[in-house]
C-alpha cells in the first residue's frame, strides 16, 4: 500500500501564516500598551537608565511654573508654594524622574518660606554646581539623573550638617509615608516605621 503525501500550497501556507499573526497581535497589543502606561510614571525599581523626556514632552507634562524652575533656574514665590509648611512624613522625588531626593526626617522650618532640609535623602542623586547669576556666586543643587533644578544649598543650617538645602516645591512631587509602597518606594517605609516606634516609646 503506497501513502499519497498531499502538497500544501503556497496559498496555504500564507493563509496559515495570516491565522497565526491574527492570534499572536492582541497579546502584542496588550504589551505594548503596559510598557506605554508604565512609561508615563518613572520607575523606582526599573534598572534601565532614565531617558530625559524632550522639551516638548516636559512642557506637556509640567506646568508652566515646574517646566520654568526645573528647565530654565527658575524661582518659585516664598511662602506660595506646596511644601513650605508641609509637616507629614515622607519623602521628596525629583518631579520629572521620580528621583528620591530628600525627606521629611531631613526638614526643619527655615523661615524662609521654601521647603529645606538638612541633607538629601540620597546623596547620589543630588549634584552640586556654581551658580553667578545676580552677581553673585552661589551653590545650585540639581537632580543628577533629570539634571532638574532643584534650589541651592547655603552652610547657615542647623545642626548636625549645618547645611540648608532650600528647595523649590515646584520641582518636587511629595509621597507620604502610607503612599511609599503603593508607589514604587517602599524600600524607604522602614525609615519611618522607626520614627513611628521611637515616638511610641
Amino acid at each position: 500500500m503506497q501513502i499519497q503525501r498531499t502538497s500544501t500550497s503556497s496559498a496555504d501556507r500564507r493563509l496559515f501564516a495570516l491565522l497565526a499573526f491574527a492570534a499572536v497581535l492582541p497579546f502584542a497589543a496588550g504589551a505594548q500598551s503596559r510598557v506605554a502606561s508604565s512609561a508615563r510614571r518613572p520607575s523606582v525599581t526599573s534598572t534601565r537608565p532614565f531617558v530625559k523626556p524632550t522639551d516638548a514632552e516636559l512642557r506637556a507634562r509640567l506646568t508652566a511654573e515646574q517646566y520654568q524652575v526645573t528647565q530654565h533656574e527658575g524661582t518659585e514665590r516664598a511662602f506660595r508654594n506646596a511644601y513650605w509648611d508641609n509637616h507629614d512624613a515622607g519623602i521628596y522625588v525629583d518631579v520629572v524622574s521620580g528621583e528620591a531626593l530628600f525627606s521629611s526626617l531631613d526638614k526643619f522650618d527655615s523661615g524662609t518660606g521654601w521647603p529645606s532640609f538638612t541633607q538629601p535623602l540620597e546623596s547620589s542623586n543630588i549634584r552640586t554646581k556654581s551658580d553667578r547669576q545676580f552677581f553673585m556666586t552661589r551653590t545650585e543643587v540639581r537632580s543628577k539623573g533629570a539634571d532638574s533644578h532643584l534650589g541651592h544649598l547655603f552652610e547657615d543650617g542647623p545642626k548636625p550638617t549645618g547645611l540648608r538645602y532650600c528647595m523649590n516645591s515646584a520641582s518636587m512631587r511629595f509621597i507620604p509615608a502610607d503612599k511609599l509602597e503603593s508607589e514604587g518606594y517602599s524600600h524607604y517605609a522602614a525609615l519611618f516605621a522607626q520614627q513611628n516606634a521611637a515616638q511610641k516609646k
